[in-house]
């Protein structure tokens, strides 16, 4: 019987366990974008775990939604990670860097010359956000042109490319929580009537394109992508998300992906996340719908065939052992519940003060 502790080759990286640590945004970036030494701590001290995501990385400068978050998409930046992925590696671990670009989740104050967050549409996400100057309102973005879409595309292959040049194992696209990629898959957020809006072989258009630019940039087999289906962070509305996610799945099969990545919103989810397994003949990552932090309850998801590795998000925040506690059912350090802006048992929102990823 396959348990959460068993090694599990990952479309030729070898990972000592099941147990990922999920990507959590920590905004502890310097000047620029660049890791710190802090960063390097951080995540070397939870190498024990199968695979490591990192927190969210811009892949673009426009591609910022929060303050000082990194990015990869210069020298600088690619040579702090560097360090990151040197000290992860020593420790015997294996680490993939997530893109996440924030698309319409972002404020002018955030960015430089006077730039404005991109989306799909120029549609307004409800509510605020945190920045360096207090809580703001969300303003509109910019609707990207088919140029803009084209060049956002090639960042994400470019700074893929400075992620392998960075040490790091593979990479995961962030499709999920409401970002730019998971803005084009939803009718809501995605009014586009050109050939990246309208139907859902269309909103699917984007996601596809970024995956393939990727593969084709590193290779498929370190490439994963993240997905949260009906998951309403962000101001996120799905209306068909079976159809969607089904054409996403099969659209991207053929590619040969290392992973799929799905956030689990509800209980009530497992049956279609199932059914996109189905589809998918790679890796399974599932971070499960749990009451609170999802913790070694959820370990016989593995044992069931559920899901290849499990993804934990807030325990590893208080637990840089998380693999170990697991093993024996605990006791876990108690994440610090303050720290936490709206919550998070799936690993999408985490810094203190904050929000994330």
């Amino acid at each position: 019987m396959t348990t959460a502790f068993d090694p599990i080759d990952l479309s030729g990286t070898p990972l000592a366990n099941r147990i990922a640590m999920a990507p959590m945004t920590r905004s502890r970036a310097a000047e620029g974008g660049v890791p710190t030494e802090l960063t390097v701590e951080y995540y070397a001290q939870r190498a024990s775990a199968g695979l490591i995501v990192t927190e969210g990385i811009q892949p673009s400068v426009v591609g910022q939604g929060y303050p000082f978050t990194p990015g990869l998409h210069s020298e600088e930046q690619t040579a702090g990670w560097r360090k990151v992925t040197d000290a992860v590696h020593a420790a015997g671990g294996r680490i993939y860097a997530q893109l996440m670009h924030a698309g319409r989740i972002g404020h002018p104050s955030l960015l430089p010359d006077g730039l404005t967050p991109v989306a799909p549409s120029a549609v307004t996400p409800a509510g605020q956000l945190y920045t360096g100057d207090g809580m703001k309102d969300f303003v509109a973005p910019r609707e990207l042109t088919a140029a803009g879409i084209r060049e956002t595309v090639a960042d994400f292959a470019s700074a893929a490319r400075n992620a392998i040049d960075a040490g790091f194992d593979g990479i995961e696209l962030h499709g999920a929580n409401g970002y730019l990629i998971h803005q084009f898959l939803s009718a809501n957020t995605n009014l586009r009537t050109d050939e990246w809006g309208g139907s859902v072989e269309n909103r699917i258009r984007f996601a596809v394109e970024v995956t393939q630019a990727v593969a084709e940039a590193i290779g498929a087999d370190r490439t994963g992508l993240r997905i949260s289906p009906a998951n309403p962070y962000n101001d996120m509305a799905e209306t068909d998300t079976e159809a969607v996610y089904a054409a996403l799945v099969e659209a991207l099969e053929p590619l040969g992906l290392a992973y799929l990545h799905a956030v689990e919103v509800s209980a009530e989810q497992r049956e279609l996340l199932l059914a996109l397994r189905a589809k998918f003949s790679g890796t399974f990552i599932l971070n499960p719908a749990t009451e609170g932090p999802t913790d070694h309850g959820s370990l016989p998801l593995v044992e069931e065939g559920v899901a290849d590795v499990i993804a934990y998000g807030a325990l590893f925040l208080a637990n840089p052992d998380l693999p170990a506690r697991l093993r024996t059912e605990g006791p876990y350090n108690t994440p610090d519940q303050a720290s936490f802006f709206g919550g998070d048992h799936k690993g999408y929102t985490d810094y203190p003060a904050l929000a994330v990823s």
